[in-house]
């Protein structure tokens, strides 16, 4: 008897102890793939202090040429007579090369914007829109939660489906519905709600996949939180992620136009 419950001591301590050691290790490895793809999105204006404003992430898609983000990211106006212009931040560290960009195509229902960049084409990240996104699924996201005031340093944090949920909340009284909301709420979508805290600066990073890095959403706390929030009073700690098919379907119309 003493011998059979030693070897189920031991068992139990690989099941224990196993898993999240090679979950670290994973990780890592994936992190270290994931990160040369993950841009900065932002404004320069020379004559400004700082030049740079950092406005959110984004990630290389199709050929290296295009960037995907947010469109509430994207700057409505910029100040030509100052020669500001869009910027695609390449590379980490305090020196990021700057890349001119343009917005080449949008999704303003799902806030999805593609940029098109100069220059030699960036890493690509593979999206998984046929991905089986689960609820208590464990996924990452990797972009610039605080900005680049010291550099760009892309952060990574782990997060958990918590639930998938309709993006609006139906109102109580139509004094609280806005043109906005009653468009959404005539063709509402599944956003994912995550238990990782994500910031403004994370707006359009990559949700992926821990395993394969095949990215399965993009995070988006401002635009989600202005729909799916509008009737609580500012809650703290919930953020959301915009499912990959639709961004998908924004780079199929890319290619269709290209052919």
């Amino acid at each position: 008897m003493r011998f059979t419950w030693l070897k189920l001591l031991a068992v139990l301590t690989l099941l224990c102890s196993a898993p999240p050691a090679l979950a670290a290790a994973d990780y890592a490895g994936i992190i270290d793939r994931t990160k040369p793809a993950i841009v900065g999105i932002g404004t320069f204006q020379k004559t400004r202090r700082p030049p740079i404003r950092l406005l959110g992430t984004g990630f290389g898609v199709l050929d290296g040429r295009h960037v995907l983000t947010n469109l509430h990211v994207i700057p409505d106006e910029l100040d030509a007579v100052h020669h500001e212009y869009l910027t695609v931040m390449v590379g980490s560290g305090r020196r990021p090369e700057l890349r001119r960009a343009r917005l080449h195509a949008s999704d303003p229902t799902h806030d999805l914007a593609v940029l098109r960049i100069e220059g030699a084409p960036v890493p690509v990240l593979e999206l998984a829109p046929q991905a089986r996104v689960r609820e208590g699924g464990i996924y990452l996201f990797t972009g610039f939660p605080i900005g680049a005031v010291l550099g760009l340093y892309p952060a990574t944090h782990r997060a958990m489906i918590a639930a998938i949920t309709p993006i609006v909340i139906p109102a109580d009284r139509s004094s609280q519905l806005d043109p906005a909301t009653v468009r959404r709420l005539r063709a509402p979508y599944d956003v994912y709600q995550l238990d990782g805290t994500a910031y403004p600066g994370n707006s359009g990073s990559p949700l992926y996949q821990p395993e394969s890095g095949r990215v399965v959403g993009i995070i988006n706390k401002v635009f989600v939180k202005e729909t799916r929030e509008s009737a609580l009073s500012d809650p703290s700690g919930i953020s959301y992620a915009i499912p990959v098919t639709h961004a998908a379907a924004l780079l199929q119309r890319i290619r269709q136009a290209q052919n």
